[in-house]
């Protein structure tokens, strides 16, 4: 999109109902209305590499029915994010949900084609495999990347029943392969029982830093966001999501949940502390609807990736306007 061209929206709800129509994210134009986007919103319906609850696969659209009630206009950041760039549904990447390995080779393949049309992506999950064929489409572009991963889970272990590909093995393959920058790796929400302590020493050494659900509690979003910012620095970065950061209270409908996690309020806050950071793609996964209740894992989803959209759309329009 060039400086010169209006993006396209979502449908007018003061002419449309936002219980009709069809369920595109926000009530975007789907990518095919609009050819190319500067933000593709895309949904990975996979969830073969999850270690308890399945059903994972029908989070995207889940998240995308939540997010009918999303609004044009983003109070919290001050910002119009459909208007500042062109968001577009993309649809979903199909992946063979019998073979792990395909699969992942599949992912990487639908995201290399839609970063090289210069968009960023906010993937909708799906379990939390996906995050590495994710990762190595944006090192491609981008080179190793700074990853700020939102979790109670570390998901840094080696092997499930002696497969490599799991949703709780992504960034230590993505450590292994070289496609993150070490030098600033976090993980946000971590909390309960571990199978020892060997994971936390593993975890380390692989240049993790953690910040657990209880010290946000004690610490306040402020002082974490502050605290994450300068790891980060000027670093491209990924934020990867798992919603089971999130208290069960806030997100039960989700494969393995964990006592003690963070409000919604708490996770927003904390990204919309990282506004300064370069956002260059993002995913939120994890929602497994059979297990939800009134929506309110869905919603939750839905408005953490309408701020992670907001914050790479103004940088889009910032990094246009300079």
């Amino acid at each position: 999109m060039t400086s010169n061209e209006t993006p396209r929206g979502p449908v007018d709800s003061s002419r449309t109902p936002r219980y009709a129509g069809p369920a595109t994210y926000a009530r975007l134009p789907r990518l095919d209305e609009v050819g190319t986007a500067d933000v593709a919103v895309v949904g990975v319906p996979f969830d073969a590499g999850v270690s308890y609850r399945p059903g994972a696969r029908f989070g995207g659209n889940a998240i995308r029915e939540a997010s009918r009630l999303l609004r044009p206009y983003n109070p919290a950041q001050d910002a119009s994010p459909f208007a500042l760039a062109q968001v577009a549904d993309a649809g979903d990447i199909a992946a063979n949900p019998f073979n792990i390995n395909e699969a992942v080779e599949t992912i990487e393949e639908a995201a290399d084609q839609l970063l090289g049309t210069g968009a960023r992506l906010m993937t909708l999950g799906g379990d939390h495999t996906i995050a590495l064929p994710l990762l190595r489409s944006v090192a491609k572009k981008h080179g190793p990347v700074a990853l700020l991963h939102f979790d109670a889970h570390l998901d840094t272990w080696d092997t499930y029943f002696g497969a490599e590909y799991t949703h709780g093995t992504p960034f230590r393959r993505a450590v292994e392969e070289g496609i993150l920058d070490t030098e600033a790796l976090s993980h946000v929400g971590i909390r309960g029982p571990l199978y020892g302590k060997q994971d936390l020493k593993d975890d380390e050494k692989m240049g993790f830093g953690i910040v657990t659900s209880a010290d946000v509690y004690r610490r306040g979003a402020d002082e974490v966001a502050d605290q994450l910012r300068q790891r980060i620095g000027d670093r491209p970065l990924y934020i990867s999501i798992d919603i089971d950061c999130l208290d069960p209270a806030h997100a039960p409908g989700t494969g393995t949940p964990e006592a003690g996690g963070l409000t919604s309020r708490e996770l927003l806050e904390i990204l919309r502390g990282l506004a300064s950071c370069n956002l260059v793609s993002a995913d939120v996964v994890e929602v497994a609807p059979a297990y939800d209740h009134a929506e309110i894992t869905s919603v939750a989803a839905s408005h953490t990736a309408y701020d992670l959209i907001t914050i790479m759309s103004r940088q889009i329009a910032e990094g246009r306007n300079s």
